[in-house]
């Protein structure tokens, strides 16, 4: 009985962990490496998401928060304004609400060479 138990709380988890929504692409993608800093960047999601933060760090040393606008409600695809710190790594990190509730959170980073 305790091995059933324990093999139904595994399932429930796993089932869980891929009912949330995930990044399908990023702009700039992850890992790329850019010649000018972009004006902003954009996030496409698999399923609705509300972000709740989103911030930048330049070199891990600067964080800045992110403007999110009016970009308030649930949705697949977002585009924020970028101000660029110059050449460098931009860890973009995000937080989020999945529509069914559970709080998400991811990052991406991009270089400016």
């Amino acid at each position: 009985m305790k091995t059933l138990s324990i093999v139904a709380l595994i399932s429930t988890l796993v089932t869980s962990a891929f009912a949330h929504s995930s990044v399908d692409t990023t702009t700039p993608e992850n890992g790329a490496t850019v010649a000018e800093v972009p004006s902003e960047i954009s996030f496409n999601f698999a399923d609705d998401i509300r972000l709740t933060k989103v911030n930048m760090i330049h070199q891990e040393a600067h964080t800045v928060a992110l403007d999110l606008g009016g970009q308030t409600s649930f949705g697949r695809a977002f585009a924020l304004p970028l101000q660029g710190m110059g050449e460098g790594t931009y860890r973009i990190e995000w937080r989020g609400l999945g529509a069914d509730g559970h709080a998400m959170q991811g990052e991406f980073t991009f270089t400016v060479d």
